[in-house]
């Protein structure tokens, strides 16, 4: 696991492009995420498209995530919101950005067909992940197995009181969600965690420094062989090793950039 410490959020938004970006330029499959976090990361990949000739016209996306009985129209769908905040502002084709299907009329099967979908694909080969105050990654919320696979959960509340704000009332927020599993997620071949702010620094030394279990989703993150978390010094703020981290990022070879 590589952490990469950054002043401030914009520096944040600023590196993750270069790692994104990367990705885009070679064409593949990239796992776009939802939330408050990736939106400066977006603008800036939105800009380098516009501005620096980025094209994406050869990726392929999955999301992360769908509410469950949200209808795609609905502005708050997460198949809504990632084309109003990224791909409808590149030039990535619209038919090719895939998200879990939250209005199948089987939900027990939407889950398997999603991830089959992954696959025939080739696999994610870059994965956006954010993180949540209770150390969710997309919505496996604690106690999500670590091998899970792309299916139906209960959001926690407060997951809920979180997304409240993108909705009139809390009592709008869907209770139920398709979510890439745990194990779906580890199976991307780089996965890169965004984090701000200091109301994830708590989280964010769960994932990084305690033990690799259930009770923090993203602690899975230790386990996987590319892992990349770019955060700011905010949501770095309770992390041991955080000197460390920093001399290992500006000491890294350049070959490795």
């Amino acid at each position: 696991m590589e952490i990469i410490i950054l002043p401030t959020a914009d520096d944040v938004a600023k590196v993750a492009a270069d790692i994104y970006e990367r990705y885009a330029r070679a064409g593949k499959t990239l796992g776009l995420a939802t939330g408050s976090t990736p939106v400066a990361m977006y603008k800036e990949l939105i800009r380098r498209h516009k501005e620096e000739g980025l094209s994406f016209a050869d990726s392929k996306a999955f999301l992360l995530d769908e509410y469950v009985g949200l209808p795609k129209e609905h502005e708050q769908s997460y198949y809504a919101t990632i084309r109003r905040e990224f791909t409808s502002h590149i030039d990535i084709d619209d038919a090719v950005v895939k998200s879990p299907d939250g209005m199948a009329e089987d939900i027990s099967e939407a889950g398997p067909a999603y991830d089959a979908a992954i696959k025939e694909a080739g696999g994610v080969d870059i994965q956006l992940l954010g993180i949540g105050t209770d150390g969710h990654i997309g919505f496996n919320e604690p106690g999500s197995s670590l091998v899970s696979r792309t299916r139906l959960k209960t959001l926690h509340p407060q997951t809920i009181q979180d997304n409240a704000r993108f909705f009139e009332s809390e009592d709008e927020v869907p209770i139920h969600v398709l979510t890439q599993g745990l194990g779906t997620i580890s199976e991307a071949r780089h996965l890169l965690l965004l984090a701000t702010g200091e109301g994830k620094a708590d989280a964010v030394k769960a994932t990084v420094e305690g033990a690799v279990a259930a009770v923090c989703p993203a602690s899975v993150l230790q386990l996987h062989p590319q892992a990349t978390l770019v955060i700011d010094e905010a949501a770095a703020s309770k992390l041991e090793h955080a000197e460390y981290y920093r001399f290992a990022y500006d000491h890294k070879p350049a070959w490795q950039r």
